[in-house]
């Protein structure tokens, strides 16, 4: 599994890298930032820091669009919801205005909701097929679970296989339904980038760095750059 990879001392460091790498990559880019954002605990202590004076006031938030990678189909003030959790950390403290901020739909039925998302992302897109030399998502953070799962894509799941569809809705996996973006989706981003941290990953990033095709995150294969971020715990061999 191709890409650059970051080390860090922990998960701390790991936010106060990517908050520097983001904001580069955001002042970097003319018109609208695109970014896709993933649940864990990494990613909440980023977007906490992301929010805090020190970013606050120079990161590009009048031109910056958030999407979510994934979401549980609960709703949005539940405590496992990834919305909530990005409201909460950094998206309540900071001047986006609020139709940059896209949470998926997740009242109703979650095929409907995926469907919904994925119009969404259209729209914001002007296309309805992807253009490999103009990537939706200028970032796309994702994570690593235990069992090779990034985004909600599992281990056997019909999604994994979806070539087509840019969102997908995945029932059974797990206690509540899912929504996810698909590879497709997820592939086209110009940076994709993997936050792995704590001792337990260890065994599944080496896996995914060894190329190991039964994990569905060795199939992100993004237009532009995969990047892993990276503490010594997981990164230890």
């Amino acid at each position: 599994m191709s890409g650059e990879i970051v080390v860090l001392k922990d998960g701390s460091a790991i936010a106060r890298h990517m908050a520097e790498w983001l904001l580069g990559q955001a002042l970097a880019k003319q018109g609208a930032f695109a970014l896709g954002l993933s649940g864990g605990s990494t990613p909440r202590t980023l977007y906490t820091l992301l929010a805090s004076d020190a970013f606050r006031y120079r990161f590009p938030w009048d031109r910056t669009h958030l999407f979510f990678g994934d979401e549980r189909f609960v709703p949005h003030d539940h405590p496992d919801s990834n919305y909530r959790m990005a409201w909460e950390a950094m998206i309540a403290h900071v001047p986006i205005p609020a139709s940059q901020v896209h949470p998926w739909q997740t009242d109703g039925d979650p095929k409907h909701g995926a469907l919904h998302y994925a119009d969404t992302l259209k729209r914001f897109y002007g296309g309805d097929t992807f253009d490999p030399s103009r990537p939706l998502f200028d970032v796309q953070l994702l994570g690593l679970g235990e069992d090779g799962h990034t985004a909600s894509l599992f281990p056997g799941v019909a999604a994994l296989g979806e070539r087509s569809a840019w969102t997908a809705a995945v029932i059974g996996a797990k206690p509540e339904p899912r929504l996810t973006l698909t590879h497709p989706a997820l592939d086209s981003s110009r940076v994709v980038a993997f936050l792995v941290s704590g001792e337990g990953k260890r065994h599944i990033l080496a896996r995914a760095m060894a190329g190991d095709e039964a994990l569905p995150a060795v199939h992100v294969v993004p237009a532009g750059k995969r990047l892993f971020f990276t503490d010594e715990a997981a990164a230890a061999r």
